[in-house]
């Protein structure tokens, strides 16, 4: 039950985030939502696009660097086919558009900053999650 148990790893990637957010709220104003950020590239207003770029560039070569000083990736087990898969992503895409942002910027820079809205927001997310363990896990299994 305990074997992906592992808060030391997860209380350091949390503090780094949560400087990262506070840093980027600092120096430019803006909130760090991920799915904002790279939704911007998709329609880019003038001047905006080299810091969603660098910033979509460093969520993919962050993990590069990882795998450099580690000398591996973690190992991912998925239990689901590619379809699921696509599914899913889709659902995330639909999810967030609808819900006015995604986990990283309701959850994180949102609650950070005391509103309202990204406050319920998170808990929405945070409840269906559990309903769709429960039900993929215990009544669909």
């Amino acid at each position: 039950m305990f074997e992906n148990f592992t808060p030391v790893s997860a209380l350091g990637g949390g503090v780094l985030i949560g400087v990262a957010a506070a840093v980027m709220l600092w120096l430019s104003g803006r909130v760090m939502g991920v799915s904002g950020i790279a939704g911007g590239l998709l329609r880019p207003a003038g001047g905006d696009t080299g810091w969603r770029l660098a910033f979509v560039i460093g969520l993919v070569t962050a993990p590069l660097i990882g795998m450099a000083v580690t000398g591996s990736f973690p190992p991912v087990e998925l239990d689901v086919g590619l379809g699921t898969i696509v599914v899913g992503g889709l659902l995330v895409g639909f999810g967030t558009r609808f819900g006015g942002g995604c986990t990283s910027g309701h959850g994180i820079c949102g609650i950070g900053r005391l509103s309202a809205r990204s406050i319920a927001a998170t808990g929405i997310f945070m409840a269906v999650a559990g309903v769709t363990v429960y039900v993929t896990r215990h009544l669909l299994a």
